[in-house]
């Protein structure tokens, strides 16, 4: 057992009209061994003709240290399942993730616009904020 603290941090996307589905499993949600491209080819044949199509990017850290849970600290953000891919940033479910305020999806966002709203920047600031009020040592 290490003396230092320790993060783990998982993420998936979330959509209503699935209940809650792919969530944790997002990464292999069309099989174990299955791409990113074939997830995203599953959900979008899922959704076919849904029109409930909210959802939301959900990531979640885990801070322990000498084997204790710390906190958990969880970010989310909330958007629309499109029905086609648009852009070509990011990864995964991003080009099918559309964000409202900023009017596109997340594959076309820049990596800076992306930064300050996904689920892993809340996730990443209320740590930070945790770390610079709490400390680790």
């Amino acid at each position: 057992m290490t003396c230092l603290p320790v993060l783990a941090e998982d993420s998936g996307l979330e959509v209503t009209a699935l209940k809650g589905r792919p969530g944790i499993y997002s990464a292999r949600y069309a099989g174990p061994k299955s791409t990113a491209e074939e997830c995203l080819r599953k959900i979008l044949r899922e959704m076919a003709g849904q029109n409930n199509r909210d959802c939301r990017f959900v990531a979640v850290l885990a801070l322990a240290k000498q084997g204790v849970l710390i906190r958990i600290f969880r970010g989310t953000v909330k958007g629309i399942l499109t029905r086609k891919k648009k852009g070509r940033s990011g990864f995964g479910y991003d080009p099918v993730f559309f964000f409202p305020p900023a009017g596109k999806t997340f594959a076309e966002m820049t990596v800076k616009e992306k930064n300050t709203v996904s689920h892993r920047a809340k996730v990443l600031s209320a740590f930070r904020e945790y770390y610079e009020i709490k400390g680790l040592s």
